[in-house]
């Protein structure tokens, strides 16, 4: 049987974003779409709610009109998707990570109800950009990013223990969206460099360390090029912060794709700098997918 994209949803106008560029993505790429909402409100209140006055509205009722209002959302998009919902009575960090591990993807809006919609990212989409099993999108960014104008996939290719899986996300976007893939690989003289050591005072025709991100670039592409060649890719290596690149490029994009590594026996964030930044900065939608390893 083949796996749901997840979405989670809160009432918010970020979660309905969310639900609208998840309805896209499941017709793109034949997948069932899965809407959840979760609240700890449902069980805190059930039981008082058990022996309210029928006519007192409850968090059930409330949460109904969330899902329901997420259905038409998504209906009213692209009718031919199935949708299913789940209404559950826990924390939605917890249900949506859950939901994750049966999940081709999870998608969340960039922020959500309650004290942290004033904060950059979401406490609950950092969370499961961080520890989810299955790709992560955060649904961010101006109009022309969440359309799809731009026609354009951004790969940010990191090192090699967490790029594999993101590039064959990308590629598969990029094939699915019949858009370009601009793959990027930042790189940087080490400060510790010496002006006898950098390699553009010595006479050598290219940096080393520019040289040695071609080579990772080109053997991170090499495989999933072959397996999609019909995926026009541009493939650049750039110096400088990959934080500060791929914001800066993410501008002219539809949907910006970074790796992350998966470390078992982890605890804490296991996201990196750069992901951390772009899913708080990036000026259209990003995804990140987890690379497993021990």
């Amino acid at each position: 049987m083949a796996l749901p994209l997840v979405v989670g949803v809160d009432g918010s106008d970020a979660s309905l974003r969310a639900v609208e560029w998840a309805a896209h993505e499941a017709a793109l790429r034949g997948y069932e779409l899965r809407l959840v909402h979760a609240s700890l409100w449902e069980k805190y209140e059930g039981d008082d709610l058990a022996e309210a006055p029928s006519s007192r509205p409850g968090r059930g009722d409330l949460s109904e009109r969330i899902l329901r209002t997420a259905v038409a959302w998504a209906a009213g998009r692209h009718p031919e998707v199935k949708v299913s919902v789940d209404a559950l009575a826990e924390d939605p960090e917890t249900a949506l990570l859950r939901a994750a591990r049966n999940a081709v993807a999870v998608v969340t809006g960039r922020r959500g109800r309650g004290p942290v919609q004033e904060l950059l990212l979401g406490s609950v989409s950092l969370a499961l950009a961080a520890h989810a099993q299955c790709p992560v999108i955060v649904v961010r960014g101006d109009e022309a990013g969440l359309s799809g104008r731009h026609e354009r996939i951004l790969l940010g290719v990191g090192d090699a223990d967490s790029a594999g899986s993101a590039v064959r996300f990308a590629f598969a976007e990029a094939e699915a969206r019949h858009c370009v893939l601009d793959a990027v690989r930042a790189w940087r003289t080490p400060t510790l460099e010496t002006p006898q050591q950098h390699p553009l005072l010595t006479g050598e025709p290219a940096p080393r360390f520019q040289r040695d991100a071609q080579n990772l670039l080109d053997s991170a592409l090499h495989g999933p090029a072959q397996m999609h060649p019909h995926v026009q890719v541009r493939a650049v290596t750039v110096e400088g912060p990959a934080r500060r690149i791929l914001i800066d490029r993410s501008a002219a994009a539809d949907l910006l794709v970074v790796g992350a590594r998966r470390r078992h026996g982890h605890f804490g964030l296991q996201l990196g700098r750069v992901g951390h930044a772009v899913l708080h900065h990036a000026d259209c939608p990003v995804a990140v997918v987890p690379q497993h390893g021990s």
